[in-house]
This record gives structure tokens, sequence and C-alpha cells, in this order.
């Protein structure tokens, strides 16, 4: 062994070299007396074997982003979904290709992925990537001790792929964002008494399936709200299909597993699924097919007892709705000071994608849908 590449508690990327051996040079081989005599050349430096994590490491490792792979056009796609960079996935197909099971391993050895990582075609993973916050020019933290004692902790896995994801969406879409109160007093008696018919079937209902049902309704009439922008192309992928992630609270951090063909599931479908998926997720058993292909996301601060909130794009999604808690409140009816029941409303949105008064009227069509139960149902 010449080298150690590595200390005991290092972290080391997936495919990198672990350790170093030098082998001696091949003897020299005496040439065919027919033959002339080739030219005298300098010995050849003893050849370097590398040994990587896996036993098929012997091919040599690649700096990320710099050496041309050969993966099939389905396996570069799936990486781009993930968020990986195909020259640090280490390569166990014929003629060394990236197989799908070499892009699924890279993944799950970073444990989880908190949410939909798709990345653009064109992006290079480089060392200013793997700062929290995705930018290379940025200034050193201070020497903290000198005012106290300090205690650093390292960012887990999870953790460090949420710097990653959040840093990307605000330095890459113009976020804006509308705020609004939904009045659903006569929604919540109609959910309290779907709630005591559900009672024997052990399905607990709540306002989440209403307001994905009237959210399926605004998509259907602002379609650019369910896009992504290819930013390379300069043009609007419209999704025909309606998957929602769903951002969920677990003790690793923030996870966003997807409920798919939201607008193809009944209420108590809806209401099944989410239970399953949530209880999963925080588990730690959700699927890589459960955390990615969302098309819009929702979050739920209410729950916590969270009010109005301004919550970041789950990009490359292009908006992000976000529910606070919904309470009694005093407020005017024709004339009159009334309680009402209000959930209040943030959507914060990418403004290269829509203009705020299309964000308006989609809250405007939502807060109408929520407000009236039974409109809600026809219509969505």
């Amino acid at each position: 062994m010449t080298r150690l590449h590595y200390q005991p508690g290092d972290r080391i990327p997936v495919g990198a070299v672990l350790v170093s051996f030098a082998a001696a040079a091949p003897p020299a081989t005496t040439p065919l007396p027919a033959a002339p005599e080739p030219p005298q050349t300098p010995p050849a430096p003893p050849a370097e074997i590398s040994s990587a994590r896996s036993p098929q490491a012997r091919s040599p490792a690649a700096t990320p982003g710099t050496q041309r792979v050969l993966a099939a056009p389905v396996i570069r796609r799936r990486a781009r979904e993930l968020g990986l960079d195909l020259t640090a996935i280490q390569a166990t197909g014929p003629g060394g290709r990236i197989t799908l099971a070499d892009v699924e391993r890279s993944v799950q050895d970073e444990h989880y992925a908190p949410a939909d990582t798709e990345t653009p075609p064109t992006q290079v993973t480089t060392p200013a990537d793997r700062s929290p916050r995705g930018v290379a020019d940025h200034t050193p933290a201070p020497d903290f001790a000198q005012w106290g004692p300090v205690e650093r902790v390292a960012l887990s896995a999870t953790r460090r792929q949420i710097a990653r994801k959040m840093a990307q969406s605000m330095f890459t879409a113009p976020h804006a964002a509308a705020l609004d109160e939904a009045d659903v007093t006569e929604l919540e008696r109609f959910r309290t008494r779907a709630q005591e018919r559900l009672k024997d079937r052990q399905v607990h209902l709540t306002l989440l399936p209403f307001v994905m049902k009237a959210t399926i309704a605004g998509l259907k009439q602002f379609p650019a709200l369910n896009a992504s922008l290819d930013d390379e192309q300069q043009e609007l992928i419209l999704k025909r299909y309606y998957h929602f992630g769903i951002a969920v609270d677990t003790p690793r951090g923030l996870i966003v597993p997807v409920v798919h063909d939201v607008d193809r599931k009944t209420l108590v479908q809806l209401a099944v699924e989410l239970g399953a998926l949530v209880q999963r997720t925080r588990a730690g058993k959700a699927t890589l097919d459960e955390l990615h292909g969302s098309t819009f996301t929702l979050t739920n601060a209410g729950a916590l007892g969270g009010s109005a909130f301004i919550p970041i794009i789950n990009y490359p999604e292009v908006a992000i709705l976000g529910m606070g808690r919904a309470q009694e409140k005093p407020v005017v009816r024709n004339g009159q000071v009334v309680v009402r029941t209000m959930l209040p409303l943030s959507l914060a949105f990418d403004h290269r994608v829509i203009d705020g008064a299309d964000v308006v009227r989609f809250l405007s069509l939502l807060m109408r849908l929520l407000e009236d139960p039974t409109q809600l149902l026809l219509d969505a």
C-alpha cells in the first residue's frame, strides 16, 4: 500500500478511491533479432492500482464531471431525476457501462432523498456545489470559539441533500408569493359529519384531501402551475398528470413523498393513502418511486400550530401551496361580526413562469371551492 486516501471518520463519496498500491514495473522483453532495435526510452514508472468501495471497482476512478461515461439514455434520464453525476457512479455493466442498479445503489448510499431532485441536463457537479449554499464565492464562517464554547455537529446525508435542494431552488427560481384566507366553516362541518361515518373504517379524514381536490381544479384552469421550465430549451413543460408532493416532518428532516394521480382518487382514497404514506416516510420505509415524480407540492404547518408562512418551491416544480392552522376568528359577514373557521393559504411561485395576477386568480378559485363543499365535490 502506497497511499490511504481517507482517514477513519471521513465521508467517502460513492466510487471514490480508498487505497492505492504500487506494483513493480513489468520486466523488459528482449527484442527479436530480425527487428531493428527500438530507441532507448526512460523506464516506465510503477503502475498504480486503485481499490474502490465495490468489488467491480477495477476501472480507473474519474473526477466527477470530467470523464465521458457509457450509459443508455434511460439511465441518463434517471440520473438527472435523482440529481446524480454519472461520472461519480461506479459502473458494473459490460464494457464499463452504468446500469440502472448502479444508479439506484448510489442513491441508497445517501440513504434518503428528501424530494424530487431533477437536475438540468447541463449541470455538472463541482467542488462549489458541495457547499450548503451551492455557490463557490462564499464568506468563511468566523471562529465562533473565540467568544465561547461551541460544538460542531456533522450534517446528516439527508440534511446535506435538503441544503443543496433549498439552495438550488432559491438561487434558480425567482420566488414570489401570494397569501390569503379561506373560510372553511361549512367544509369543517361537512368533514366532521363525514368523519363520523368513516369511524368504523378507521379512516382519518383531515382538511388536506379537500385542499388537494380543490388544487386539482385550480391546476386544470392554470396549467402553468403544474409545469417545469426547461431553461436550456426555453420551453415550458406542461405536465398532463397530477402527482402531489406532501411535505412530511421526520426525525431525519423534511421529506417529500409523492401521492400519484391525485385527480383519479376519491377523498377517502386520498385520506387512506396519505395516512399510510406519511407513516412509511417517518419510519424510513418509503420507496424511491414514492419520493420522486411530483408535479406540485403542498406543505401543511397547521398541524404544528403554524399560521401564515412562505414555503420554498420544490424545484424543478414552479409552485408550492402552504397551509396554516385552521382556527376560529372574528370576521365581517354582511355587515355583522361573526366567528368563522379560517384557513391561511400561501402560494409561492416561480415568477419566470407565471404572473401574480394569475396566482391571485388561482387562490381565489381555491377559496371559493373550499368555502362551498357542494361546489368542491361537483368541480373536483
